[in-house]
Formats: structure tokens, sequence, C-alpha cells
């Protein structure tokens, strides 16, 4: 349990060095979302979901 509360940390950490470094990249970025059609996101969200979950397993297997 304790690894899932650092991985969430990491993503906030991650996230918000990205709002601070680049604000209005990350603005242009939230922009050009919103006009994306639906399946598009859904797709780029399950693929980094199974990356993310292939270099889990990789890392700790």
């Amino acid at each position: 349990m304790g690894d899932l509360w650092v991985a969430c940390a990491l993503v906030l950490v991650i996230e918000g060095l990205a709002y601070a470094a680049f604000p209005e990249g990350m603005r242009r970025m939230m922009r050009s979302a919103l006009e994306l059609p639906s399946g598009a996101l859904r797709l780029g969200g399950l693929a980094a979901a199974v990356v993310g979950v292939a270099v889990v397993w990789l890392v700790r297997g």
C-alpha cells in the first residue's frame, strides 16, 4: 500500500513541476485536449495505462 502512495505522490510532483515550468504550454495542451474527440482521449489514456503497467511489471519483475 505504501508503494501506491509513493506513486501518487510522484505523479503530483511531476505534474506540479510541469505546471510550474511551463504554465502557458500546459494551458495550450489543455485547450487542445478539449478539442479532441472522446475516442482519441480514451485511446490515449488506455495506451498510457498499458505502458505504465508494462513499465511497472518490467521494473518490479
